[in-house]
């Protein structure tokens, strides 16, 4: 996926002053490394950030741990999260006004997910500027798809805290475009039951069932729907007529199953 961007960066910060041509690595101080270390990232976000704040960002906790810190991003982690959402759901809202939420609801699910955030997360590198602990080292913590998620997710935060909404506001719709072409393209904006049975195809599941039973009166019934795939009870839905139930229990299923 490419990360489409202006040919300058936008400068959010009052803080950052244009740096001498010929300035030596030397004699840089610190906040003047971390500039010139997140130059690529800033340059693919369009968009500069305070270098401190996106080293947070950038901080796992096993990092954190083996330095005796309590610095991480999990708390910028949290916040992007928010943010992401909001956004997401506003330009689904406002790009398919023709899409109930039935149909909203799986779209969303296909683009905020951990798999979709950490392919995003590899098309700006971002794993080489996480600071991960030596275990996650060994491990390949660097392409995780939850520690790149996260890490997203805290950059997210991060462009919030420092330029406000609009600015990430922008930066996420420019970061999602193609992954949302990619959800629509593989039919996650149909109803829940099609999107499901599409994910559960993609993903070599199996079969994919639902078991339903019902309760209550004959004029007042409920019913109760468990989506099953391969053979293993993902999830549950309830509604007022068979169909309902099937189509709730479809989209948790889809929550779920791409997560």
């Amino acid at each position: 996926m490419r990360i489409a961007h202006s040919a300058s960066s936008q400068s959010c910060s009052t803080q950052h002053v244009q740096h001498a041509v010929h300035i030596t690595a030397a004699k840089l101080s610190t906040s003047d490394r971390r500039l010139v270390l997140f130059s690529d990232l800033t340059k693919a976000l369009g968009v500069e950030v305070n270098p401190q704040l996106l080293e947070l960002a950038l901080t796992h906790r096993s990092y954190a741990y083996e330095n005796s810190s309590t610095l991480t991003n999990e708390r910028l982690e949290f916040l992007g999260d928010s943010v992401l959402g909001l956004v997401v759901t506003e330009e689904l809202y406002l790009r398919y006004p023709d899409l109930d939420e039935s149909r909203l609801s799986p779209l969303r699910s296909g683009i905020v997910n951990m798999r979709a955030l950490a392919d995003i997360a590899r098309a700006l590198e971002l794993g080489k500027h996480i600071r991960l602990g030596k275990g996650e080292e060994v491990t390949n913590g660097r392409d995780k798809n939850s520690l790149l998620g996260d890490a997203l997710e805290a950059l997210i935060g991060a462009i919030y805290i420092d330029c406000g909404f609009a600015t990430a506001s922008r930066v996420v719709q420019q970061l999602i475009k193609s992954t949302l072409e990619e959800a629509m393209a593989k039919g996650a904006g149909l109803d829940g039951k099609t999107a499901l049975q599409e994910l559960v195809a993609s993903l070599g599941k199996g079969t994919l069932e639902y078991l339903v039973t019902e309760s209550g009166p004959d004029h007042d019934k409920s019913f109760t729907a468990t989506a099953v795939v391969g053979g293993d009870e993902i999830a549950q839905g309830e509604g007022k007529s068979k169909r309902e139930a099937e189509q709730a229990a479809a989209r948790s299923a889809y929550e779920k199953l791409s997560s």
